[in-house]
């Protein structure tokens, strides 16, 4: 069964989550991420406040293997409580 995307595997792939700013959001991430792309390091991340400083946006740079693995990440992502929006 082959996947249809238009992206060509594995490349640089950036996941961004958003959520609310008072919990350690970058970790949770991380943490989420690790179980689909077990090789990601801090300094594949960025965080970015929002700019009332109530939220908080993480990006996550992965090599990515497949359309498969990057659903599976989102999935994981939105099913989360403290995550609000995942892109």
């Amino acid at each position: 069964m082959s996947e249809e995307t238009l992206f060509e595997f594995p490349c640089q792939f950036p996941i961004k989550a958003m959520g609310k700013i008072d919990i350690e959001l970058d970790i949770l991430v991380i943490e989420i991420i690790r179980r689909h792309a077990p090789d990601v390091d801090h300094q594949s991340v960025k965080t970015r406040p929002s700019k009332d400083g109530n939220y908080l946006a993480v990006t996550v740079t992965i090599e990515a293997t497949s359309k498969r693995q990057l659903d599976a990440i989102y999935q994981d992502l939105t099913d989360h409580p403290h995550v609000l929006v995942a892109l």
